[in-house]
């Protein structure tokens, strides 16, 4: 069974731990337990979870202080609380709260847990692709303010090098982008064998991207011997397999 990611479970009723577990674990959920808002801190902080499900009255967890804590400890963790002593105060604090749920034991787990969950796990997966792609961008900003700098001189040996540290830097950003495509289709594509990875680039919607792709392969293979570089004949090698793989 695949590994649908890990959840951590904050919750200091053993019975309800046991149920809860064994049935996430069962649909292929990792799991790990906590039984108060402490432990439950630490270990947001030390580990990559997908998904924090907390009882609201769980002790430390005092004004749902837990959830405000994960602001700074486990950034954009989707969170569904559950309680067996709904109030309307409790309700009203989880709606100030970015919550994905808020559930009242004892819980339909087949119908009503795993729908929330289901949601909560997919809309973080994009959270965190999204995030990649700003801080992939960021970094390709980052890189091509340091070559302009370098373009400024007038040494044509320096701006051969930094002829070639663009070429590079901007060949690893496809690959880098390609990468992000991939597990976003593997993400929101379903489960499909006509969606798995390897049929993207056969997609007639990314027609253009292949064109791309072989164009960026012909440039490298002509230009090879005016930049002697290792790092662009192995990134052009990588571009092959992409745009060849079945």
């Amino acid at each position: 069974m695949a590994d649908l990611g890990r959840i951590l479970i904050a919750d200091n009723d053993e019975t309800f731990l046991r149920s809860i577990t064994d049935f996430l674990r069962a649909k292929g959920y990792q799991c790990d337990c906590a039984p108060d808002a402490a432990e439950a801190a630490e270990k947001l902080a030390c580990n990559d979870y997908v998904l924090l499900i907390a009882d609201t009255e769980i002790p430390g967890n005092t004004e749902l202080q837990l959830i405000r804590d994960m602001l700074a400890i486990a950034e954009g963790v989707p969170v569904i609380l559950v309680t067996s002593r709904p109030s309307l105060r409790s309700a009203i604090r989880a709606v100030e709260l970015p919550i994905q749920a808020y559930l009242v034991k004892p819980l339909n787990f087949e119908k009503e847990l795993l729908t929330h969950i289901h949601i909560a796990v997919k809309q973080f997966q994009l959270y965190r692709s999204v995030r990649s792609i700003k801080q992939r961008l960021q970094g390709w900003h980052n890189g091509l303010v340091g070559i302009e700098e370098l373009v400024k001189s007038d040494s044509r040996k320096v701006l051969s090098v930094s002829l070639d540290a663009f070429l590079e830097l901007t060949f690893q950003n496809i690959l880098g982008a390609l990468s992000d495509l991939k597990h976003l289709t593997r993400t929101f594509g379903g489960n499909s064998t006509q969606n798995e990875p390897c049929h993207l680039l056969n997609c007639p919607r990314l027609s253009l991207l292949a064109d791309g792709l072989a164009e960026t392969i012909e440039v490298l293979e002509k230009s090879k011997s005016a930049f002697k570089s290792k790092n662009l004949g192995e990134i052009r090698k990588k571009l092959e397999s992409l745009l060849t793989a079945d």
